[in-house]
């Protein structure tokens, strides 16, 4: 994959779909995980209309090993990597931990979005946000990576989903644990920096057109901080789905491909 030295860090990143200088392309940023594989269920729908562009962030996949000090540094090098690509304007697409950095993105670079959304994320931490990301923390620091990813599963989908994709979320878990998941001290770090990021007296500032999406079982990322992000955003979009978790986006790619490209395409035209 080719690789960007922007921000003083390398970004590996991979374009999706036919090229097309009229279009403003698509970009999917991932959750705490921050690698582009995340997104693997919305590539086929999306690029048959957009050029789509996916990344890995600091400290994950194939960009440099190095630890996040906060989610605006995150934004700082989505925003490098645009510059470096020659990209001026995007339709941006953030899943959880990426939720925040489009947050940042739209209050400080509102001229680089046409469309925001804003799936299964959060615009604080409160005392339950402190408890899980506190236990996930401390999970993947003494039980290791292995154990990590498969509380992931529980944490990303409902049980009946967990229960039917059995054997495909056990290869998931091993692939991640092996090949995607960063250390303990970057995970860590990232995880720090979403717990320090708070963004609620500055959401009346965006004025890009956003949709916010949640599941109302997403255990992660509870649909009250969703309800109250499109209270606060001027104009914001609300689609919440009765089930589907926190990765609705795996669990149900099919609606939520519709739902996200059926907006888009709203801003497009």
């Amino acid at each position: 994959m080719p690789i960007m030295n922007a921000n003083g860090i390398s970004q590996e990143y991979e374009w999706h779909g036919i090229e097309n200088s009229n279009e403003i392309p698509v970009v999917l940023v991932a959750g705490m995980g921050g690698s582009r594989s995340y997104w693997k269920p919305q590539i086929s729908d999306f690029t048959k209309n957009h050029r789509v562009l996916s990344y890995d962030q600091r400290g994950t996949g194939g960009s440099s090993a190095v630890k996040v000090d906060s989610i605006e540094q995150l934004a700082a090098d989505f925003v490098s990597l645009l510059d470096a690509l020659k990209i001026e304007k995007i339709h941006f697409v953030g899943h959880s931990t990426g939720g925040a950095i489009g947050q940042v993105l739209a209050i400080k670079h509102p001229e680089r979005l046409a469309s925001l959304v804003l799936y299964a994320s959060i615009h604080k931490a409160d005392h339950y946000r402190h408890r899980v990301w506190g236990l996930r923390k401390q999970i993947l620091e003494t039980m290791g990576p292995e154990i990590y990813a498969k509380t992931t599963s529980l944490f990303f989908y409902p049980p009946e989903y967990t229960n039917a994709h059995h054997d495909e979320l056990l290869a998931v878990e091993a692939r991640t644990a092996q090949f995607e998941l960063s250390s303990p001290e970057i995970m860590g770090s990232r995880i720090e920096s979403i717990l320090k990021f708070d963004v609620s007296a500055d959401l009346g500032k965006i004025q890009a057109p956003t949709l916010v999406v949640c599941a109302e079982d997403d255990l992660l990322t509870p649909a009250y901080f969703s309800k109250e992000m499109a209270t606060l955003i001027p104009k914001a979009q609300l689609m919440l789905f009765e089930k589907g978790g926190h990765a609705y986006s795996r669990s149900n790619p099919e609606q939520f491909n519709k739902a996200v490209l059926d907006f888009i395409h709203s801003q497009s035209h």
